[in-house]
């Protein structure tokens, strides 16, 4: 599976496409990818045509109608779904905010997320709390980072009364690859008063694992595509599962969601997943994310892109752990391109701080309060080696 690795050289003029990473050593995927200058051309050129064209000429309007289409193809082929389970947003916040308020929450119903999410997810929940006065708990996935077993762990946290599970596919704080079908499986198998739903955090994962929505049987699935996928910041997406699509209620509503009579006036809404989509968008992204996509293509395949991920963070964290003033908080290689370690000292944002300054790009996680560096798959092992050089020094 794994791909005939490039040269140097080749692997040099590959990164090129990327202007970020010409005068630094770029550890922060997991915050926010570089685009490649195919990425920004594309959106360059959008913009000229449309100012060009007249922002609102009608054949901008048929232009724009093209774009959402070639977008949608592109996440869904990612994705492994079919075109009508997807919903275009900004992003991953968004996207969770759509499934979690889309739900018909009564008094008394239960929300479960692990000890592991962002704060946006919740935030949310604790506003769902308030709101409807719905019960909100957390189940202790974080101590199942180097043993035990996650959809136990999940499974002894249900309750009669849960409506949703929301977690996320890889922790953002840790780096876990949750067993995610398997926690699908748990929760539609769970007997309780009502069917219950996982929505998932997906922040980490898409341009990371191969997927396969369907397969894994999630219901709701959140995403973004100035991460890993190397796209533009404001624009992300939301699988929502077939069946679902008309029980889930749009919170905000707008003229994209909804379909029309010949006068203009509202009839309904769209029964895919423009339903859940509002009004206008920044259209000129459209094609910058999808030659982001088409980039990563130019390497290789999801399966190999993967594998050349886990190797990198493999070598990164086995040279972590012979540095002694350090400690990675899993005791077994990655399972994906988030690595986090602990200083001795605990003074991890003036470490960070002094890192950037000497060009080397990571970032601090308060929960566990740790140190966050991301490798992708043309990460160079050279730039590994100067990273553990300078983070000696500083030890």
């Amino acid at each position: 599976m794994s791909r005939p690795p490039l040269t140097l050289l080749q692997l040099d003029q590959y990164r090129q496409q990327f202007p970020a990473l010409t005068d630094k050593a770029y550890f922060n995927y997991g915050g926010q990818g570089p685009m490649p200058q195919g990425a920004i051309a594309a959106i360059s050129r959008s913009h000229e045509y449309v100012q060009r064209s007249g922002p609102f000429s009608s054949g901008v309007n048929r232009w724009i109608s093209q774009e959402e289409r070639r977008l949608r193809e592109a996440m869904a082929t990612e994705l492994n779904v079919p075109l009508e389970t997807i919903v275009l947003t900004e992003n991953v916040s968004i996207g969770c905010n759509i499934a979690m308020w889309g739900i018909d929450w009564r008094q008394g119903d239960h929300l479960l997320l692990s000890d592991c999410e962002h704060q946006s997810v919740i935030a949310t929940a604790l506003e769902l709390q308030r709101r409807f006065g719905i019960e909100v708990t957390t189940c202790p996935l974080l101590a199942t980072l180097n043993g035990g077993d996650p959809v136990s762990v999940i499974q002894q946290h249900l309750r009669p009364t849960t409506r949703l599970v929301a977690l996320s596919h890889i922790l953002w704080n840790t780096g876990q690859v949750l067993p995610l079908k398997d926690i699908a499986h748990c929760c539609h198998a769970h007997a309780g008063v009502n069917p219950v739903r996982l929505l998932v955090d997906a922040a980490q994962s898409v341009g990371v694992l191969p997927l396969n929505l369907v397969e894994l049987d999630v219901d709701f699935y959140a995403f973004t595509g100035h991460k890993w996928w190397c796209g533009p910041a404001g624009l992300g997406g939301l699988y929502v599962r077939s069946e679902l699509l008309e029980d889930l209620n749009p919170t905000y509503v707008g003229w994209r969601g909804v379909t029309r009579d010949q006068a203009g006036y509202p009839t309904g809404y769209h029964p895919d997943g423009r339903r859940f989509e509002i009004a206008t968008s920044d259209y000129t992204l459209y094609g910058g994310l999808r030659a982001a996509i088409a980039t990563h293509h130019l390497w290789g395949s999801a399966e190999q892109r993967y594998e050349r991920i886990q190797e990198l963070s493999r070598y990164l964290w086995e040279n972590l752990a012979k540095i002694p003033a350090l400690t990675c908080l899993r005791t077994a290689p990655p399972e994906a391109g988030l690595i986090s370690f602990q200083h001795a000292s605990g003074n991890h944002a003036a470490i960070v701080q002094a890192l950037e300054s000497q060009g080397f790009l990571l970032r601090t996680i308060l929960d566990p309060s740790c140190i966050r560096a991301c490798v992708h798959y043309f990460t160079l092992e050279s730039e590994i080696d100067q990273l553990i050089e300078a983070i000696g020094r500083l030890a």
